[in-house]
C-alpha cells in the first residue's frame, strides 16, 4: 500500500487539514455557499460536462502536448526534460481551464456581471475570452504596475471587452487588485460573482478552481504512461496562489515513486524582502477568507512581496498546498529572478520556446536539478503559459 493516501479534499467546510474554510462575514457565507450548491449540481450535469469537454476540445485545443525538451536535455547532461504545453492553449495559458468553467457556472447561477483580479494578466484574459463566449459582462482589477508590466495582455483584455480597473493603492500589484476586486464585488455579491483566478480565498473556490485545472495532469499522467508506459520520476510547476500546480500535482499525489516539486519565487534572495516564497517563508496565518502560508510583517499583516514573474508576487498560497507542505508529499523550493531570467532565454534559444516568466521559476528549478541526475531519470514541467506578455519586458531589462 502506498504511504500516500489522500482522501478527498477538502472537507464540507472546505479545509485541507488545517487550511482553507471559509473566513468571511455571516451574509457572505450564504453566498460563498449557494456557489459550493450550484457548483456541486452543475459538475453533476452532463450536458455540463459535455459542454466543458467540447470547448475543451474545440475552443482551447486540449489535449495540450507533453514535448520532450530533447536539445535542452542534452545540453544540461544528465535527466530528461519534458514539458506539457499549456503555453499552447487558446489564450496562451493554464487559465482558460478554470475561467471557462467559472464562466459557464455564473451563466448557470443567472448572474449579471463577474469580477476578477489580475497580475500577469493571462487570468485577465481567459476570462475577458471566457465571458466574451458566454455572453457575460466582465470586469478585472490589475495592479497599476503589472498594467505598465504587463502591457500586450492589458491590450487584449480591451480588445475582448471587458471593463479594466486599474489599482493604484498599495504596492499596486497582486494583493492590491484582490482587495480592490473583492471591494467592488460585495457591493452586489447576490448578481456579481467573483472568480478567483487561483485555488485561494473561501471555500468553495480552491477546490473549484483545482478541479478545472485538474485536467493537467490527468492528461500528463495518460500520455506519460501511454508513451512511456511509467509515470514521470518528477513532476514540478510554479507556485504563486498555485492553480497550475496543483491542477498538475493532483493526478500524482498518490503515486509514492513520482517526486512533486513546487517552484516559489526567490526573487532577489531568501535573505531579503525582496522574494514571495510563502511556504518557504511564510507560516501559517489568514489572508482573503482563508487559513494558508503567509507572509506577514512584524505587524503581522500580509508582507509586500516580490518577484519578476508578475502572477506569483502575493503573499498567501492555496491551502491544499499548505497541507501538502505539512504532510511533505510536496518539495517546496525556490529560484531566484535571475536564475529565471537565465531559463527563459535558455528555453527560448536552445528549444525555441519563450516561456512565461512564471513558468519559468519550474523550467529553471528542472534545469538547476536535471544535472544532477542520471539519463534515464524524466522530469515533467508543467510550462503554464507562453511569454509574449513577457518579451517587452525582459528584452528591456536585458538591453536586447
Amino acid at each position: 500500500m502506498s504511504k500516500f493516501d489522500f482522501a478527498p479534499m477538502p472537507t464540507a467546510e472546505g479545509y485541507f487539514g488545517e487550511y482553507g474554510g471559509q473566513i468571511i462575514p455571516p451574509e457572505l457565507k450564504a453566498i460563498m455557499d449557494d456557489i459550493d450548491r450550484a457548483y456541486e449540481e452543475i459538475r453533476q450535469q452532463p450536458e455540463f460536462q459535455q459542454e466543458l469537454d467540447s470547448l475543451f476540445h474545440d475552443y482551447v485545443g486540449r489535449p495540450s502536448p507533453v514535448y520532450h525538451a530533447r536539445r535542452l536535455s542534452d545540453k544540461l547532461g544528465g535527466a530528461q526534460i519534458y514539458l506539457k504545453r499549456e503555453d499552447l492553449n487558446h489564450t496562451g495559458a493554464h487559465k482558460i481551464n478554470h475561467c471557462l468553467g467559472e464562466a459557464l457556472l455564473a451563466k448557470f447561477m443567472g448572474k449579471t456581471k463577474v469580477i476578477a483580479e489580475t497580475g500577469a494578466g493571462q487570468h485577465g484574459v481567459a476570462l475577458a475570452t471566457a465571458c466574451a463566449l458566454v455572453g457575460i459582462p466582465c470586469e478585472i482589477h490589475m495592479g497599476q504596475v503589472d498594467i505598465e508590466k504587463e502591457h500586450p495582455n492589458v491590450t487584449k483584455m480591451k480588445i475582448l471587452g471587458c471593463k479594466l480597473v486599474p489599482v493604484t493603492r498599495g504596492t499596486a500589484t497582486l494583493k492590491d487588485a484582490v482587495d480592490s476586486a473583492f471591494e467592488e464585488y460585495l457591493k452586489d455579491p447576490q448578481n456579481y460573482i467573483y472568480a478567483i483566478g487561483s485555488v485561494v480565498g473561501p471555500h468553495p473556490f480552491p477546490k473549484m478552481v483545482r478541479d478545472f485545472q485538474s485536467i493537467i495532469g490527468n492528461e500528463a499522467r495518460e500520455q506519460f504512461l501511454s508513451k512511456f508506459g511509467k509515470l514521470p520520476d518528477y513532476v514540478t510547476a510554479c507556485v504563486g496562489g498555485g492553480s497550475n500546480a496543483i491542477g498538475t500535482f493532483t493526478a500524482f499525489l498518490n503515486d509514492e515513486n513520482v517526486n512533486i516539486v513546487g517552484v516559489e519565487p526567490a526573487g532577489k534572495g531568501l535573505d531579503t524582502k525582496d522574494h514571495s516564497a510563502t511556504l518557504t517563508k511564510g507560516k501559517p496565518g489568514e489572508i482573503h477568507g482563508m487559513k494558508c502560508y503567509v507572509l506577514e510583517d512584524e505587524n503581522g499583516e500580509p508582507m509586500p512581496v516580490h518577484s519578476i514573474a508578475s502572477g506569483l508576487d502575493y503573499p498567501g498560497v492555496g491551502p491544499q498546498h499548505s497541507y501538502l507542505k505539512d504532510q511533505g508529499r510536496v518539495d517546496y523550493q525556490s529560484v531566484s529572478d535571475q536564475e529565471c531570467l537565465d531559463a527563459f532565454m535558455t528555453l527560448s534559444r536552445v528549444e525555441g520556446i519563450i516561456p512565461a516568466l512564471e513558468s519559468s521559476h519550474a523550467v529553471a528549478w528542472a534545469m538547476r536539478t536535471a544535472p544532477t541526475l542520471d539519463k534515464d531519470t524524466t522530469i515533467l514541467v508543467n510550462l503554464s503559459g507562453r511569454g509574449d506578455k513577457d518579451a517587452d519586458y525582459v528584452a528591456e531589462k536585458l538591453g536586447l
